[in-house]
Formats: structure tokens, sequence, C-alpha cells
């Protein structure tokens, strides 16, 4: 009987090392990449800016030098993740590559522009949310008792604390097609934690909208939606998953 092998001393460590030193090398890509695009969104900040605002009828105030710093760079740091998210999905996507079939390579890849597109569409979503309904409802509020005046930080933050979360929870389609094609994530799983699915979505709801039932459902019906999208994806990439096992095993 032949002796085990034994482990070389240190192989481990290399592998770990190796790992780690090629995270970091992606993340280096990422973070340069991300620098450009928001050099990009820094030179253009007035065009971008005067987009937003075009679709309000009041002058934003500036009270302090900040102010304008401020939103330069949240500009600037919105468009350069936004571009940037192909990059980082692209990143992961070659970290675990490694790991993956020829197919499941070929088929994960196709998410990285999706994951995209969905951020902006998430994006899109929120801020019709916020100036069709979220907004004006607010104004509506004041029934001529105040002088309104917004300040250009306290409005864009709140605009982002609304759009923000739609942006990302637009990715979840994308998100569970990957988990799933990966073999982390089962339809099953998603079907029995439906119900506390549905309250964490609609307790985002309620906190990125005003206390106002009707805007809560509005807000809330179009998350439920994505997450039931998301089942039927989960259960489509499954039974793919299975049918090409099943070949597999029977060739």
């Amino acid at each position: 009987m032949s002796e085990p092998e034994e482990q070389i001393p240190g192989e481990k460590e290399m592998n770990v090392g190796g790992h780690l030193t090629e995270l970091r090398n992606r993340l280096i890509v990422t973070a340069i990449i991300f620098l450009l695009f928001f050099i990009v969104g820094f030179i253009n900040v007035k065009s971008i800016y005067q987009f937003f605002v075009d679709d309000i009828d009041m002058q934003l105030t500036v009270i302090s030098p900040a102010e304008i710093i401020w939103i330069y760079f949240s500009i600037a740091g919105l468009l350069a993740f936004a571009a940037t998210i192909p990059v980082i999905v692209y990143q992961l996507w070659a970290f675990v590559s490694p790991a993956l079939t020829a197919k499941e390579k070929r088929v994960s890849l196709g998410y990285i522009p999706g994951s995209l597109i969905l951020f902006v569409l998430g994006l899109v979503f929120g801020y019709v949310v916020f100036i069709k309904l979220i907004f004006p409802f607010l104004l509506s509020l004041n029934d001529d008792m105040f002088h309104i005046m917004f300040t250009v930080d306290r409005y864009f933050g709140f605009l982002l604390k609304i759009t923000l979360p739609f942006a990302f929870l637009f990715e979840l389609p994308v998100v569970t097609m990957f988990l799933t094609s990966l073999g982390i994530l089962t339809p099953a799983f998603m079907v029995k934690n439906r119900k506390y699915a549905y309250f964490i979505l609609i307790v985002v709801g309620v906190l990125i909208t005003p206390p106002d039932f009707f805007l809560q459902i509005v807000v809330a019906i179009p998350l439920i939606v994505i997450y039931e999208l998301s089942i039927q994806l989960c259960k489509m990439v499954y039974r793919k998953k299975q049918a090409q096992h099943e070949a597999f095993m029977n060739e």
C-alpha cells in the first residue's frame, strides 16, 4: 500500500496568497476605472446637474462653499459607480470563473450587461417615482404655509436616498440568476422565504416613501413583482442546470 502523498508545507498558504494577490489586482483595476469615470463625471457635472433640476420649478440654494464641492463629488460619484458596475461584475466573474465549467462561464458572462441595464432602470424608476409622486406629495403638504427653499445638498441627498435603493433592488434578478447558476441559490429557497422577502420589500417601501398608504403601495408592488420575476428566472436557470447535470450523468 503506497504512502499518501505529503502536502507540501506552505502550499495552502501559497494558494491563499495567490488568490489574495489576484483579488487585490482586480480591486486596483476596478478602482482605476472608477477614478476615470469619476473624472469624466466631474468634468460634466454642470450638464448632469441641469438634467436633474429641469424637472423642478424652483432654484436650489447653496448656503456654504462645501455644498458646491459636495454636489460635484456626489454627481461624479454616482455616474462613476453606475458606469463601473459592469467592471465590478466582470471582476467578480473573472475571480470565480476558474471554478466554473466552460458553459457556466459563457452563461454567467451574459449577466454583466444586464447588471448595468437593471441598475439604470432602477435609477430611472426611482427618479420617476420621486419626481411624479413623492416630491409633489411633499410639496402639497405645504399648503402655502411656508416659503419653500431647498438647498442643493438636502435636495440631492434626499433624491439619492430614494433612487439608490431602487437601483440596487432592481439588481435582484441578475444576482438571483448568477447565484443559481453557481448552485448557491435554489427556487425552493426563494419560495420558502417569500413571505420574509415581501416583508423586507414592504419595509423598504415604507422607509423610502412619505407616510402615505397609496405611495407605499405604488412603491411596494413593483418590488414584489421584481421578486416574483426573480423566482421565475431562478426556476428557469435551475431547470437548465438540472437538465445539463442529468445529461452529463447519462453520458
